[in-house]
């Protein structure tokens, strides 16, 4: 009997297959370049190797290609014949992600995993930020995705993957000492998981460790392959991090070079949003942000997104096309805005249209309502950051240094000193 890596039963008889499916699944996993060829080699051995149909689509759908993830997605309900119940309910769960059935694709996943805890494939599609749960525009998701991988830890033990997911959910609600021990013991046994050093970045953002954190992540991406999924954010934090070092030559070469549109091999969410966050701080720090910068990514949002969809995504895109000047495209997702988190997307994006045209009290007002529970948008603590100080520099812009200054120390109390939007010191 094969099995993979989590020893659970395979209904393939080639090893040659199991071992390219196993190799698959770490890939994807680990956030390594190559995601669909070691499953395209599995199909190669085993044509009927359900698994490998279904861990290819998943694959496809990470990488961004939803058209060929859906066909994968087929294929893999096609050639159940010789799966067992555990198969079975694996490919229903990722097929109807993949399918657009969220909702009952969530159910599937918790079901099966109340029966298959280290299926780890299945798993997956609920961790991190970017996860069902991460973007289920839900009060409270942090807390959420903590329990859900508390509850899940006792089945991985010593697993570099797992490690890296709960140390992810103990940093987003502020247990930074048990998330730095997570995260070591995950790096000790496969450093080339990018989505440690991924974690390991913003466990450094969260403490105020910007010399050590910069010093760490361009090492690491020094040895990643321009292809890899997170090498155009990882690069966003070395970005960010020379901003706040005032190294703005650095900020710039670095968002020319791996983050911005044209240049970056990212997904398109992480593009967007990546670039539009580091303009609008860089904005906020004092650096002139030429114009054009903002009309290529506003571009880029209305040909990537044309429609209103994740509240992540339609918060950035509306900040660009505020900050480029395109109000009709902003008025589009204020009367658009749809999903969970909706009514929080046409908050904030009237907040950017309002700092846009200056108003800066409307601004403030706007953002303040959209403070209560921000996380519902999406996006890590650090990456909401964009709009703690946005609501700083709506302070400041109406000589209300004071306030800002105190609201930044109970709202972010570790980047007190890093003095992130100008004048606030």
């Amino acid at each position: 009997m094969l099995t993979d890596r989590y020893e659970y039963k395979l209904s393939s008889k080639s090893q040659s297959a199991v071992d390219s499916y196993i190799d698959g699944v770490d890939r994807v996993l680990s956030g390594a370049p190559g995601l669909i060829e070691p499953f395209d080699q599995a199909l190669l051995n085993d044509p009927d190797f359900a698994l490998a149909h279904c861990g290819l689509a998943r694959a496809k759908q990470v990488s961004g290609d939803m058209a060929g993830a859906k066909t994968a997605a087929q294929q893999a309900r096609a050639h159940t014949k010789n799966t067992d119940a555990r198969e079975d309910s694996h490919i229903n769960a990722i097929c109807l992600l993949i399918e657009g059935k969220t909702r009952e694709g969530y159910a599937a996943v918790r079901e099966h995993l109340t029966q298959y805890p280290r299926d780890a494939m299945v798993a997956q599609t609920s961790t991190s930020i970017f996860g069902l749960i991460g973007f289920s525009g839900q009060p409270g998701r942090e807390a959420e995705l903590l329990a859900y991988t508390h509850e899940l830890l006792p089945h991985y033990g010593e697993d570099w993957w797992f490690l890296s997911q709960h140390a992810f959910s103990l940093c987003e609600t502020g247990q930074l000492d048990k998330a730095a021990q997570f995260i070591d013991r995950s790096l000790a046994i496969n450093p080339r998981n990018c989505h440690a050093a991924h974690v390991k970045a913003h466990i450094h953002y969260e403490v105020g460790e910007t010399d050590k954190g910069l010093t760490y992540l361009e090492d690491w991406i020094g040895g990643y392959d321009r292809s890899g999924l997170l090498h155009g954010h990882l690069s966003w934090h070395v970005a960010l991090w020379a901003l706040e070092q005032g190294d703005i030559d650095r900020m710039w070469k670095r968002v020319d070079a791996d983050v911005q549109p044209g240049s970056a091999s990212g997904l398109p969410i992480n593009i967007l949003t990546d670039t539009a966050s580091i303009l609008y701080r860089a904005e906020l720090a004092g650096v002139d942000v030429p114009l054009e910068r903002w009309k290529a990514v506003s571009a880029y949002a209305k040909e990537l997104f044309p429609k209103t969809s994740l509240g992540f995504i339609d918060v950035h895109a509306a900040l660009a096309h505020a900050m480029a000047g395109d109000q009709d495209a902003v008025r589009e997702i204020i009367n658009n805005a749809r999903g969970p988190s909706a009514d929080l997307v046409e908050v904030l994006a009237k907040a950017y249209e309002a700092v846009a045209n200056k108003q800066w009290a409307e601004a403030t007002n706007l953002l303040s309502a959209g403070m209560a529970d921000h996380a519902r948008i999406g996006g890590s603590r650090a990456q909401r950051d964009l709009l703690e100080f946005t609501l700083l520099g709506t302070l400041l812009k109406q000589d209300r240094a004071e306030e800002a200054r105190r609201l930044l120390t109970m709202r972010r109390p570790t980047l007190v000193d890093a003095e992130p939007v100008a004048g606030l010191q």
